[in-house]
């Protein structure tokens, strides 16, 4: 009877064990705590036709017709090709433009918001060298009044943010819908990959060469690889007790971003000016076993331009930005069609409030630069530029960044040729809502931070 009771006691005792905590290697970590909240504003079945349509892959069509329902592209054909739904809102387009929506795949906007005072600086974490625990998507607010206008002079309607470059590893990239929301999960883009924001060059080595370093490129190199040490030890923990239980390994911040790195879940996108190093930073990527998405800035892509396409890296580039600072000094004008001609991903990107209001234009100031110089490239090809190859290297190309049926309806109506410098957005929808319409002030999102404001104009 003594043993009974025993048996039954220490029965208990292992049950109680077993309701202290999660199995071994039942432990897991969330890539992504802070999910979406996103949900799309309603929106009417509406068809544009006799425009001529850039799909965003590269198709022109004359006469275009554009069909929105539910949310996403229905059809997408010449004139004759769609019939007209019941209760269709018919928007006659002829002498207009229709493309996707323009995506922005290096923006601080939230983070850097408007007005530009000291108390809105949140982009840099200037604290040490290596900080991928730090997200971007902490700082962004949502009021910034910077997103209205990337929406309404340039017709954006999904954009990257991303810290900014003091820091070799600068932190998590955050990608958004630009709509009004009340907080940053409304605006995040369902499902889109983070990004890991990492700098190379001469901004990390200004701001640490002072304090406890590194100060040369060598010493940036450095700091790079014996970080990513860290990480793939600390991942090959994970992976041990993911597969065999055991002690739960220690939780670290940084560590599980370079993890996600490494597994392939989060994008790299790689702050580099100067080709030698861009060259430098993917041979850490195959030495450390990870993949690079993009180099951001890239001024001299041009001199790399097969090496990126041999890698599968895309290029986000400035038309005619650069000779600022020494690491920019070799940019040309053609840089862009360059990459473009070798068969490389490029990109036009703003890095500016104000830039991001015009990046059809960058795009043109570009496409004529590489026709001066004998790279003829159509005005449907290079549009491109501006929607699927940014979509691609954000990892979102399946979703959005051309019409295509199925995708999400984020479109843009120009009064013009959108290279033109007199055209600008005439509407834009986002997931097939009409967010913008040049005709109505009540379609001209206001932020709250602005309603009330001197100068918010007749928006009621």
């Amino acid at each position: 009877m003594r043993s009974a009771v025993a048996a039954i006691a220490a029965a208990a005792m292992v049950a109680a064990a077993g309701c202290a905590g999660p199995k071994p290697g039942t432990v897991k970590i969330k890539l992504d705590p802070y999910g979406s909240t996103y949900a799309r504003y309603p929106g009417a079945v509406t068809l544009i036709r006799g425009a001529t349509v850039y799909d965003g892959d590269g198709g022109k069509i004359d006469q275009g017709v554009v069909l929105l329902r539910d949310g996403v592209i229905a059809a997408i054909g010449p004139a004759g090709t769609v019939p007209v739904p019941d209760g269709a809102v018919v928007i006659n387009a002829a002498g207009k433009f229709v493309t996707p929506g323009i995506i922005d795949v290096h923006s601080h906007l939230g983070d850097y918001p408007s007005p530009g005072v000291a108390a809105h600086d949140d982009g840099n974490e200037a604290t040490d060298p290596a900080r991928p625990d730090v997200w971007a998507e902490h700082s962004v607010w949502p009021q910034d009044p910077g997103f209205s206008r990337a929406l309404a002079n340039g017709g954006i309607t999904t954009l990257q943010i991303l810290p900014g470059s003091a820091n070799l590893f600068g932190g998590r990239s955050v990608t958004l819908k630009n709509v009004y929301a009340r907080t940053m999960q409304g605006m995040k883009f369902p499902a889109a990959p983070y990004g890991l924001k990492m700098a190379c060059g001469e901004n990390p080595k200004r701001v640490y060469g002072s304090k406890s370093g590194p100060a040369t490129r060598m010493g940036n190199v450095a700091t790079t690889r014996a970080t990513w040490l860290k990480a793939i030890e600390y991942k090959r923990e994970w992976d041990a007790y993911d597969k065999s239980g055991g002690k739960v390994p220690k939780r670290d911040l940084a560590m599980d971003t370079l993890r996600g790195v490494l597994q392939g879940d989060i994008l790299v996108h790689n702050h580099c000016y100067r080709a030698d190093e861009m060259a430098v930073m993917i041979d850490v990527a195959k030495e450390m076993g990870y993949r690079i998405a993009s180099f951001q800035h890239a001024v001299e892509s041009y001199k790399i331009a097969d090496l990126l396409r041999e890698n599968g890296i895309c290029s986000a580039m400035w038309a005619d930005w650069y000779g600022f600072k020494m690491e920019s000094f070799d940019g040309i004008q053609e840089n862009i069609p360059f990459v473009e001609r070798a068969g490389a991903c490029a990109i036009v990107h703003s890095d500016d409030p104000n830039g991001i209001q015009r990046l059809n234009q960058e795009a043109a100031k570009a496409l004529a630069a590489g026709r001066r110089a004998g790279v003829n490239i159509s005005d449907a090809m290079a549009w491109r530029w501006l929607t699927s190859n940014p979509a691609k290297s954000l990892g979102i190309y399946d979703r959005t960044g051309s019409l295509a049926p199925g995708k999400m309806a984020d479109v843009v109506l120009w009064n013009g040729d959108p290279f033109s410098v007199y055209s600008r957005p005439d509407k834009v929808w986002i997931d097939g809502a009409l967010m913008y319409d040049s005709a109505n002030p009540r379609r001209r999102p206001v932020s709250d931070f602005e309603l009330g404001q001197p100068g918010d104009g007749d928006v009621k």
